[in-house]
């Protein structure tokens, strides 16, 4: 009796996919440094005043959130209140090392913040600077991805993958994602993400912006009530920022685990390498 065939070895081919134009890519880098320096910059201006409130002013009621210096016998503390719980962040949040190496009393430690030092009024410049930059690099992507109908075949899900998405969930939990033609494309959760960062968490952010400046409050008196006053906005876009460093967060973690190379590659020279195997696909996949 004849022995049984040894299984066969999966031939594999590399096939390069182009799959970000030129304009989603530049961009998405634009987009990274204004985000870098906005988060930076809006902490230099939190620190100004460590604290978040509903309303109109700032002493009607107690803070949603503070962070503070407290001493406690001869040893100082940082705390950090959120919803009337505190926490002791010592180090990191309330009290921390300043830039020259000092212990400080302040909101977020220097190493964060966007200058280092404390400085309002720098941070202010380089806030108004990045906010206009990344607003204008936003409206020219919405622009061209609308032109291109490249909103309406990469960010708008199908029916299909709604009901899909389930099982596109159960798939991220147990980081199974995507090969071939569906890596070509945006996922499920990915368009809700960026559906949700672009059409409510950004909108909510910028509008809050604005309602903080005095100039547009003297223009439109209407606008920081949009939120039930200047305080409440200036709460409203520290929560909308928190929204968009979680989902930066998640992104990057999905960018590490799905193969950083490749997608690294596919947002800095547009294209991406699938690997393709001529048998037992579906077992490999698994």
């Amino acid at each position: 009796m004849e022995p049984a065939p040894a299984p066969t070895t999966p031939r594999s081919r590399r096939e390069w996919i182009y799959r970000h134009p030129l304009f989603v890519r530049l961009t998405h880098w634009i987009n990274v440094v204004c985000v870098v320096f906005l988060l930076g910059s809006g902490m230099q201006i939190f620190n100004a005043h460590p604290a978040l409130y509903f309303g109109d002013t700032s002493d009607a009621r107690p803070p949603v959130l503070a962070m503070r210096a407290a001493r406690d016998g001869n040893r100082v503390t940082g705390l950090t209140t959120v919803a009337g719980i505190t926490f002791e962040t010592t180090g990191v949040l309330g009290f921390s090392t300043s830039s020259d190496g000092m212990p400080a009393a302040r909101g977020f430690p220097s190493w964060l913040t966007i200058p280092s030092y404390q400085d309002l009024a720098t941070g202010r410049l380089w806030h108004f600077l990045f906010a206009w930059i990344f607003v204008v690099n936003g409206a020219l992507y919405l622009l061209l991805a609308l032109a291109t109908g490249r909103a309406a075949r990469e960010l708008w899900p199908s029916g299909e993958q709604v009901r899909a998405l389930g099982r596109t969930i159960g798939d991220h939990l147990r980081l199974r994602f995507p090969h071939g033609p569906e890596a070509r494309h945006y996922n499920v959760l990915q368009k809700l993400s960026y559906l949700g960062i672009a059409f409510v968490v950004l909108p909510v952010l910028v509008v809050a912006g604005l309602a903080m400046s005095p100039s547009l409050n003297a223009a439109f008196p209407w606008l920081p009530e949009l939120f039930g006053g200047r305080q409440s906005a200036r709460t409203f876009h520290f929560i909308a920022a928190t929204l968009l460093v979680l989902f930066a967060l998640v992104h990057i973690v999905m960018v590490l685990v799905s193969g950083v190379w490749n997608n690294l590659r596919s947002m800095v020279t547009g294209r991406r390498s699938e690997e393709h195997t001529s048998e037992l696909q579906s077992y490999l996949n698994l």
